[in-house]
């Protein structure tokens, strides 16, 4: 590991302690809290991913689903996708916001994920038995591989991907995710297959597009960083979102993704209210108040309120 990197981890070792605690790390993000998750229907428990806006997705539903009357319990931070789609199957979790082109690729490497249109009835053909995926928001996030502005103008002036790769002499680091390690549509795989672009030996494992990653690329701690697309941060620090010219990473509308026992007329009418009403606009100002540390629950009352679905 060279110097740079060797530096990141240990600079970065007690945030991401701090980050875990904060989050109840030590304890089992699946552990059931006692009430009824099962198939009654009078209950549904809502999950989220191991980043900030899967956290407060989740708990806008939380919140509009108990406004409508219904009993929600939460087990947020759960982990991965390869985790929580588990935890759906196996009645964990009842419902779970999530992103329809990564879906989809997770659960058939070889779709076809450059039509938008299409990637809902692929996904009806995809899903397990037991699950189903709701209308998707026209907000979307999907993943996008940044770097400062001095490191692209230092290279000739990067403005996509593949100039990224024309440039790198072999030393350019790269933050990212632990699934990014072995992801073939979306992660170092792909990148080395569609931009011919090894990384493997010059990663470091950081957050999926969260403060760490973010905190690495600005102080050059590492050279590229992969953040969220809706991500206020990105302006805000003026860095330089690389155009994904071979597109590997795909559409990713915001769509609720439920156990099909709990999807009734009520909870599915609650749920594609607040996909109809989310914007990219909304989606990018609450990131940027969880950026701020506002906290995730008056985010998310705050929105619904917004929208009158409080």
């Amino acid at each position: 590991m060279n110097t740079k990197m060797k530096g990141l981890t240990a600079g970065l070792a007690i945030s991401a302690l701090l980050g875990l605690t904060a989050c109840g790390g030590g304890g089992d993000p699946l552990a059931n809290d006692g009430g009824d998750s099962g198939g009654s229907g009078e209950s549904i428990t809502v999950g989220s991913a191991d980043f900030a806006e899967s956290q407060l997705l989740a708990t806008i539903y939380s919140q509009a689903l108990s406004g409508a009357g219904m009993e929600v319990q939460e087990q947020l931070n759960i982990g991965s996708r390869e985790v929580y789609i588990t935890a759906l199957e196996d009645g964990s979790i009842d419902l779970i916001p999530e992103y329809n082109g990564y879906l989809l690729e997770e659960l058939d490497p070889e779709a076809d994920t450059s039509d938008r249109d299409a990637i809902a009835g692929q996904l009806e053909e995809t899903l397990p038995d037991g699950l189903m995926a709701l209308d998707p928001a026209s907000a979307e996030n999907t993943n996008t591989l940044v770097v400062t502005q001095e490191f692209s103008e230092k290279h000739g002036g990067l403005e996509t991907i593949s100039d990224l790769v024309e440039a790198d002499d072999g030393s350019f680091t790269l933050a990212g995710p632990p699934e990014w390690k072995t992801r073939p549509n979306t992660g170092l795989p792909a990148i080395e297959e569609s931009y011919g672009d090894d990384f493997s030996d010059r990663y470091e494992t950081l957050d999926g597009g969260g403060p760490l990653s973010l905190s690495a690329v600005v102080n050059g701690q590492v050279d590229v960083a992969m953040l969220f697309s809706s991500d206020p941060a990105i302006a805000e620090n003026d860095l330089v979102a690389l155009e994904d010219d071979q597109v590997i990473f795909p559409p990713a509308n915001i769509i609720p993704l439920i156990s099909s026992d709990k999807a009734s007329d009520e909870v599915v009418d609650v749920l594609n209210e607040v996909t109809a009403a989310l914007t990219i606009e909304d989606l990018m100002e609450m990131n940027g108040r969880v950026n701020a540390g506002d906290d995730l629950g008056q985010i998310a009352s705050d929105w619904l309120e917004s929208v009158d679905l409080a």
